[in-house]
């Protein structure tokens, strides 16, 4: 090892600065696209018809939460779809969104994982995932998870209630490959598992995270979407 290495300098003769290295990496972050991955493939078995396609507040699933992920500033948007393509598709007109088509839907949820990745341009740094099923998801929280990855660098920031991580998840773009490929369920929650302290978090209350599973969930949201009230002067500002 060389002097120069050992005392902490480095090359050009200037020493080594673990602030400054930390700095630089979250600047040239700042300056990525985060790209968007909307899940929206799934046939709903549980709920017995395609939820994404199912109103609130006057408006289908799917095209809310992805109203939302664009307002948060994700460009793209990749939407992915497989359950009643057509539909879901024309649900979405007039949206800037791409949508991708996953033929193998069937086969779980991985799959659509994997053509969502496939698809994020190569000038995004990250890519935030998104379920449609997931209608109380704010812009200000997809905002937050993107800004703690470039406040951060971490290779991944999750959402979370409790111990459980969820979506909105943002993978930086080194851990594209792990993501990609396979078939079934729960690649996206073993990447952030196998990141162990790496893994950055931000914890929202359970209400912000509820995901829609079953008809009695649909009614229990518009309960609560009724007893908030609002959505009108939402849709109108986005």
């Amino acid at each position: 090892m060389s002097r120069d290495t050992a005392s902490g300098m480095v090359p050009g003769g200037f020493r080594g600065d673990p602030m400054a290295a930390r700095r630089r990496r979250a600047g040239s972050i700042t300056r990525m696209p985060v790209a968007g991955i909307l899940l929206a493939a799934g046939a709903a078995t549980r709920m017995g018809r395609t939820k994404v396609l199912i109103e609130l507040a006057g408006e289908p699933l799917v095209r809310r939460v992805a109203r939302r992920a664009l307002a948060a500033g994700l460009d793209p948007l990749v939407v992915v779809l497989g359950h009643e393509a057509d539909l879901v598709r024309a649900a979405l007109r007039g949206l800037a969104c791409r949508c991708v088509l996953n033929p193998r839907f069937a086969e779980g949820m991985n799959t659509s994982l994997s053509a969502g990745v496939t698809a994020v341009p190569p000038e995004a740094g990250a890519a935030l995932v998104l379920l449609a099923d997931m209608p109380f998801v704010e812009p200000a929280m997809i905002e937050a998870v993107v800004a703690h990855w470039r406040e951060t660098g971490a290779p991944v920031v999750a959402s979370r209630s409790g111990a459980s991580p969820a979506p909105p998840t943002l993978y930086a773009r080194s851990l594209f490959p792990l993501l990609a490929g396979g078939t079934g369920e729960g690649r996206g929650r073993e990447v952030v598992r196998l990141q162990g302290e790496r893994a950055r978090f931000v914890d929202w209350p359970a209400a912000a995270l509820a995901d829609l599973d079953v008809a009695e969930d649909v009614e229990l949201a518009r309960a609560r979407l009724g007893a908030a009230g609002g959505e009108g002067r939402e849709r109108s500002r986005t």
